[in-house]
């Protein structure tokens, strides 16, 4: 196992991850990565344009096996202001267009994601996890209520040099219905130097024990120095 992403050992499906944090030269790092069971979820890749990324099929009749909504959307957005966005769903532009001077990522994340639930995709009920980093960072997840409900959690994202927090949709347990994430975001080391480092590590770092399915489908890594320059990585089981 890479040093850095051991969380992830324990998690045998983790569904989609997002890790924010900073590296050890104090560079945002932002990362993503899909995990899939079912054929429609293996059939993606993702795709950098500009200065999004996105979710997209690599075979688009596999895909309509499932439900497209959930399956295709961009999935980190960066802006001129100096934010990123990242999502797992559609939610990803709502958070990018709530960011102007003087706001805090808990703030953007609770206006960009008050009209938003859980995913419809019973019995599951799959969270929306999302995050944001402005000057300061911030996670959320948006699952459901043991009473059916929509509970919608912020966390802060602490700045310290190598190291982050890591939330998912699921708790890693492999069974039907699958367990959604539960308490606080995971801490995690960053000991990586640069986009690709990190990116190679978390790929690395979800593969299957020897005889198991290999769920992983993409990791992005987006890493951002003090001077605002912005690095893109992206790792695809399937080109």
């Amino acid at each position: 196992m890479e040093k850095g992403f051991e969380a992830l050992a324990q998690m045998q499906y983790p569904g989609r991850i997002i890790i924010i944090g900073k590296s050890p030269a104090g560079d945002d790092a932002v990362l993503y990565a899909v995990t899939g069971r079912s054929p429609s979820s293996q059939a993606r890749k993702f795709e950098k344009e500009k200065k999004t990324v996105f979710v997209k099929p690599t075979d688009e009749k596999t895909l309509q096996s499932g439900n497209p909504d959930l399956l295709v959307y961009p999935a980190i957005i960066v802006g001129k202001f100096k934010w990123i966005a990242v999502s797992n769903g559609k939610q990803t532009p709502d958070i990018a267009a709530q960011f102007k001077k003087g706001m805090t990522p808990v703030a953007a994340l609770g206006n960009a994601l008050r009209q938003w639930d859980f995913e419809p995709d019973a019995p599951n009920h799959t969270p929306r996890i999302s995050g944001c980093v402005i000057d300061d960072a911030a996670l959320s997840i948006v699952k459901r209520a043991p009473d059916g409900t929509v509970l919608r959690v912020y966390f802060e994202v602490p700045k310290a040099a190598g190291k982050g927090k890591l939330i998912a949709t699921y708790t890693g347990v492999n069974t039907d219905p699958l367990p959604v994430f539960a308490g606080e975001p995971l801490d995690v080391e960053i000991p990586y130097a640069s986009a690709k480092e990190a990116a190679a590590a978390l790929y690395k770092a979800l593969a299957p024990e020897k005889g198991k399915d290999d769920y992983r489908v993409a990791v992005a890594a987006v890493y951002r120095d003090s001077a605002g320059k912005i690095k893109f990585v992206i790792k695809n089981r399937n080109k």
